[in-house]
C-alpha cells in the first residue's frame, strides 16, 4: 500500500513541474504577470511565441501521458492490485492536479487541459482523438482555445458512456470535464462578454 501511494505522489509531483513558469523564467519574465496570467501553454503562446507555446504543450501532454502509461506500470509491478485500471484512475487524478494546483507555485498552476489530455491519450486513445477531433473543429471555427477545451471535455464522458467503458472511468471523465470547466471560469465570463482572445497557429498577433 505505501509503494502504491508513493506512486500517487510521484504523478502528483510530475504534474507539478511548472512547464510554462520554467519557460517563461527562461525568457527572464514571470508568466503569471503576463497575458492571461494562466501558467500554461496557451499564455505562453500569446506572449513568450509558438514554438515555446508548442513546447509546453507537447510536454505538459507528456507529463500526463507517461504518468498512467509508465509510471503507474511501474509501481504496479512493485506492488500488484487487483484493478490496476482503477489505480491508474487515481494517478492520473493526481497528476492532473498536480498540474493545477502544483506545489511549486504555492498551490497555483494551469488549467489542465494539455495534462488531461495526455492521460486520456493513455487510459482510451480512440477517445482523445475523438475529442481532439471536436476541439479541433471549434478551435478552427471559432479560433477560441478556450470554447474548444470546453467543448471537448463535454465531450469526453460522452463518448466513455457512449462507448460503455468501466464505472470508473466514466466518473473520472465526468470529474475530469468538471475541473476543466472549473478552471475555465474567468474564459467562460470574457467569452460571454465578448472579450476572449482568439489564438492563430499560424500568425502571432
Amino acid at each position: 500500500m505505501l509503494i502504491l501511494i508513493l506512486g500517487i505522489l510521484t504523478a502528483y509531483l510530475i504534474g507539478s513541474i511548472p512547464t510554462a513558469y520554467i519557460f517563461g523564467a527562461v525568457k527572464g519574465i514571470d508568466i503569471r504577470q503576463h497575458g492571461s496570467g494562466n501558467v500554461g501553454a496557451t499564455n505562453v503562446f500569446r506572449v513568450i511565441g509558438r514554438v515555446p507555446g508548442l513546447t509546453v504543450l507537447a510536454i505538459d501532454i507528456l507529463k500526463g501521458f507517461l504518468c498512467v502509461a509508465c509510471v503507474a506500470g511501474f509501481f504496479l509491478r512493485l506492488s500488484p492490485v487487483a484493478r490496476p485500471d482503477l489505480y491508474k484512475v487515481f494517478m492520473a487524478l493526481a497528476v492532473i492536479a498536480g498540474h493545477n494546483w502544483t506545489i511549486f507555485l504555492k498551490f497555483k498552476g494551469g488549467k489542465g487541459v494539455a495534462t488531461s489530455a495526455g492521460v486520456v491519450i493513455g487510459l482510451i486513445p480512440k477517445i482523445f482523438w475523438l475529442g481532439f477531433l471536436a476541439w479541433s473543429i471549434i478551435f478552427s471555427v471559432t479560433g477560441f482555445v478556450s470554447a474548444a477545451s470546453i467543448v471537448a471535455a463535454v465531450m469526453i464522458p460522452l463518448l466513455a458512456f457512449i462507448f460503455a467503458e468501466p464505472t470508473e472511468i466514466i466518473i473520472f471523465m465526468s470529474i475530469l470535464c468538471l475541473v476543466i470547466i472549473y478552471k475555465h471560469r474567468p474564459n467562460i465570463k470574457r467569452l460571454l462578454k465578448g472579450e476572449e482572445s482568439r489564438i492563430s497557429l499560424f500568425k502571432r498577433k
